[in-house]
């Protein structure tokens, strides 16, 4: 039984949601608002990520450097994994920075994610675009907020990464070839005729240059799965192929004039980084079908709770053309990604863009909500308590506190789950959704509150801290025993990767020196310098966990005494 204030909520939040929708205007500058509100807490503070962030930021990084925009080094190693979208991308928006006046813009990580903030919401919008084929306004916008909100969507906007990029360039191409499907034989009105073709092909010549095959692949499977069903392909003429085809080698072919002269390129890109992954795990990351069937539950968390209702619908409508154009845009890419070795949790997010619509279409046909779906939400509130205990273990391990604001944040973050699951058990999928997607926004503030300040897991960040304090300015660095590319980001593209004795042959060619040295390369680090007679004096000690290799880690950080 609901009670009156209850009743009361519920009717001021559909009304509030009527509103918001009343026009495209007000409903997407509405997504605009949620989507910032929803990535921007951590963007800036959360220190440069080991691996890959830095993996993309420091080439681009070079490239400002060097001015050699066609080459894709980290120090002095070939990068050419990826096609070099991205980096002209991220090496733009420094520049631009640079530009407009920001001080030390090509050293700070926050101009290098600019890219995947500003794809992020350029992928609510199109997702609220391509949902408008399917879903009427109020539920179009329930499905880009559902991406919005959602965790695995949160993280990558906040990084400096080529995923949010990607993202953005699939919804454009799988929401104009759904335009194109369900208008066959209705008038063309967006410039007559010729707007949908050129969402449809620059997308995907943009998908290209950010990360070759990928996207042209899952659309081509959608295609195949349409014109299968379909028995014909006549649809297709509807995108006008011959003038888009001409018109993404246009858009490419400078890239692959240049991927043809540099040695190697297409090797390493190709060969090593594209068909490898397809049969062997590619730097450990491995997983067995099904891996992002489960990771699902938590990265499109909180939307992902309604996925056993929309997938029923789903099969039980899936002869209707709008059904069957979601069914084509999910399930044959899922397969594919289910099926290939290399497995890691971004990999399917173009296809969360579809599951968002087709949760909306669900919602908007009032779906029956089964007993799957009664379970799957209870997943709202316990989520949010795994999250946020999660920051608070992490904090009390690696930093011994916590900001006194998470808790009332978390604590509203949780009660918002825990009443939205009961709205949906009392109520209707929609009404607790509305408010789960609140909850979420809620949470993921009161994280990214905490993660960037828990010190003990940004090791590189101290240790370039600590080299501040020796008493000279701007020292070379060496590293023995850290090798991660957010040292290199953060420290300089001189910054030596070496060993212990390495690192002592590197402080003994005097001048303004700095070298980090781990516990395992202490040993080997006191060997060296005893036997050429080096003295060092110790700066400062870094300790911390490095969670790209899992181990807790021991730092020294040194310089040569004068006179030795």
């Amino acid at each position: 039984m609901q009670t009156k204030g209850a009743v009361g909520l519920s009717q001021w939040l559909d009304a509030a949601l009527d509103w918001l929708c009343s026009s495209h205007r007000r409903a997407t500058l509405t997504l605009l608002v949620i989507a910032l509100v929803a990535l921007l807490p951590g963007f800036a503070s959360l220190p440069p990520t080991n691996r890959d962030e830095s993996r993309f930021a420091q080439p681009a990084k070079q490239m400002i450097e060097s001015g050699d925009y066609f080459d894709i080094r980290l120090q002095g190693q070939a990068r050419y994994r990826k096609p070099i979208g991205i980096y002209w991308l991220q090496a733009g928006t420094v520049r631009i920075a640079e530009a407009v006046g920001f001080p030390n813009a090509r050293n700070r990580i926050v101009f290098y994610r600019v890219p995947s903030l500003l794809t992020a919401l350029g992928s609510v919008l199109l997702t609220y675009w391509a949902a408008l084929a399917f879903v009427s306004r109020r539920y179009a916008f329930l499905g880009g907020a559902a991406l919005a909100t959602s965790l695995l969507f949160g993280a990558e906007a906040r990084l400096a990464t080529i995923d949010e990029s990607l993202l953005f360039t699939g919804v454009g191409a799988q929401g104009a070839l759904a335009y194109a499907y369900l208008s066959r034989g209705a008038r063309p009105t967006l410039l007559g005729g010729w707007g949908i073709p050129a969402i449809f092909w620059t997308s995907i010549a943009a998908s290209i240059l950010l990360k070759g095959p990928i996207v042209p692949m899952m659309v081509a499977l959608t295609v195949a799965a349409l014109s299968i069903a379909d028995r014909s392909v006549a649809w297709l003429r509807t995108l006008k192929p011959v003038p888009g085809v001409a018109w993404v080698i246009v858009c490419t072919t400078p890239f692959a004039i240049m991927a043809w002269l540099r040695s190697g390129f297409f090797h390493e890109s190709v060969e090593l980084d594209l068909f490898r992954r397809l049969v062997m795990p590619a730097e450990g990351h491995w997983g067995p079908p099904g891996y992002f069937w489960l990771l699902f539950w938590i990265c499109f968390w909180p939307a992902a709770a309604l996925g056993p209702m929309a997938t029923a619908y789903a099969w039980a409508h899936r002869r209707e053309p709008k059904l069957r154009v979601l069914i084509a845009w999910i399930v044959p890419s899922w397969l594919m990604f289910e099926i290939v070795v290399t497995k890691l949790p971004h990999y399917v997010l173009p296809l969360y863009a579809g599951v968002a619509i087709l949760i909306a279409l669900a919602l908007e046909r009032n779906a029956r909500l089964d007993n799957w779906t009664r379970a799957t939400s209870a997943l709202w509130p316990l989520f949010a308590i795994l999250l946020c205990v999660g920051v608070v273990v992490l904090a009390l391990m690696f930093e011994g506190r916590i900001s006194a604001t998470f808790w009332p944040l978390a604590l509203i973050g949780v009660l918002l789950a825990g009443f939205a699951w009961w709205r949906l058990l009392s109520e209707t999928a929609e009404r607790g959704l509305v408010l789960a997607l609140i909850a979420a926004v809620v949470t993921a503030f009161a994280v990214y509150r905490v993660l960037p300040r828990i010190d003990g897991l940004a090791v590189a960040p101290r240790l370039i801290a600590s080299a501040k304090r020796a008493p000279c300015s701007e020292p070379a660095l060496a590293s023995a025993g850290l090798n991660e590319p957010n040292l290199i980001f953060l420290g300089g593209t001189s910054t030596l990767i070496t060993d212990g004795a390495g690192a002592v042959d590197f402080l003994r060619q005097g001048g303004c020196r700095v070298a980090f040295v781990e516990r395992h390369e202490q040993r080997s680090f006191a060997d060296r310098a005893a036997s050429i007679g080096l003295a060092t004096v110790r700066i400062a000690e870094v300790q911390g966990f490095d969670y790209s290799n899992w181990r807790r880690v021991s730092f020294l950080v040194l310089m040569p005494k004068e006179g030795s």
